[in-house]
């Protein structure tokens, strides 16, 4: 394996790929090399890809073989081996936004115990969420020993914990029964995990193959199979699309006509974009600013932290984890989630 490599895919053919051997790259004054340690392969990787033009994803990480080709970020942790950054030291353990690389150089700002933020230029104008590095030990969140589920969990729960505040915060938009697609989906079954007994029913939509394993996670009030959605109480209902399947929008709005209080798309897991005919999207970092707002940044990181330990302790029985070494395995784990192979209960880590 060479010293230092990457991964990249071609942007408008996500299937192929190439891997691209070259130097260890040393980190100038002011910035920090960080060693690539440990990813995760899921669905939202995929949909970092899918939009990677339209929401700049591409932007986070260049340095492909070409401009036809991008990086799809990946979260998971890294280790500082080299440090001309006040603050950072060589030997510190982060988690976040990283390339499917064997290293990565930052800039740190605004460093403290709690890990520091990558002010390199070309990420002064990307979303701010992404930049963040949390050191593990100024981490409420971080266990060792849950290191592979932070992996695969902590950005989606993050999503899962801010859209359910959101859902709660205004006041379930006076919905008797929420509604999820993608069932089955970690983002998904993390919400309904949040949101299960706090008012309405928790109603989950799934495919065929997926029912039983979404009905055994305990999660959901109900299971339905896409093709059942005529068996929905005509309630007033909010729906949260995690697939983006036009079809089902348009049974639900033909099933709950205007008892359909509130339609919200929220990503995707295929790759069909569903924003446009949805009444809404949902943002996490918008919902993330008003609570910071409202509690501070102490205070959700603390709820947060909390939050997560509650899904910590039991999601561990829903998943197998399948590991592999190596970009030759990265490659492998992203053509697999690509192409839909991997199963729901299945979280593919990578150390590299």
């Amino acid at each position: 394996m060479p010293d230092s490599w990457t991964f990249a895919v071609l942007r408008d053919d996500l299937a192929k790929t190439t891997l691209t051997a070259g130097v260890t790259p040393a980190p100038g004054d002011g910035e920090a090399l960080l060693r690539v340690d440990r990813v995760g392969l899921t669905a939202n990787n995929v949909t970092y890809a899918v939009l990677g033009e339209a929401m700049r994803y591409w932007q986070f990480f260049p340095g492909g073989p070409g401009p036809q080709w991008g990086l799809p970020p990946l979260w998971g942790f890294a280790d500082v081996i080299a440090s001309r950054a006040a603050g950072v030291e060589v030997g510190q353990r982060v988690y976040g936004y990283l390339p499917p690389a064997s290293h990565l150089v930052v800039r740190p700002e605004r460093t403290d115990a709690s890990g520091f933020r990558d002010a390199s230029a070309h990420r002064a104008q990307l979303p701010s969420p992404y930049n963040a590095y949390r050191a593990t030990t100024g981490d409420p969140a971080y266990r060792a020993d849950q290191e592979d589920l932070l992996v695969l969990f902590r950005p989606l729960f993050f999503t899962s914990f801010m859209l359910a505040d959101q859902v709660a915060d205004n006041d379930f938009y006076g919905a008797r029964s929420l509604v999820l697609s993608s069932a089955s989906s970690k983002t998904a079954y993390a919400a309904a995990f949040e949101l299960r007994g706090r008012g309405p029913r928790v109603i989950g939509l799934t495919s065929p193959g997926n029912a039983e394993f979404t009905a055994a996670l305990g999660c959901y009030d109900q299971v339905l199979t896409y093709d059942q959605v005529d068996r929905l109480d005509s309630v007033p209902t909010a729906y949260l699309d995690l697939s983006g399947a036009p079809a089902l929008r348009a049974a639900l709005r033909e099933r709950l006509g205007d008892r359909l209080v509130r339609d919200v798309a929220v990503g995707l897991t295929g790759q069909v974009p569903n924003a446009e005919q949805a009444g809404e999207v949902f943002f996490a970092p918008v919902q993330m600013r008003k609570r910071r707002l409202d509690w501070g940044r102490d205070g959700l990181d603390e709820r947060f932290a909390a939050a997560w330990q509650r899904f910590a302790a039991v999601v561990g029985q829903w998943l197998e984890v399948r590991e592999g070494a190596g970009p030759e395995d990265l490659r492998q784990a992203w053509l697999d989630v690509l192409d839909g192979r991997v199963p729901p209960r299945v979280g593919n880590i990578v150390c590299l």
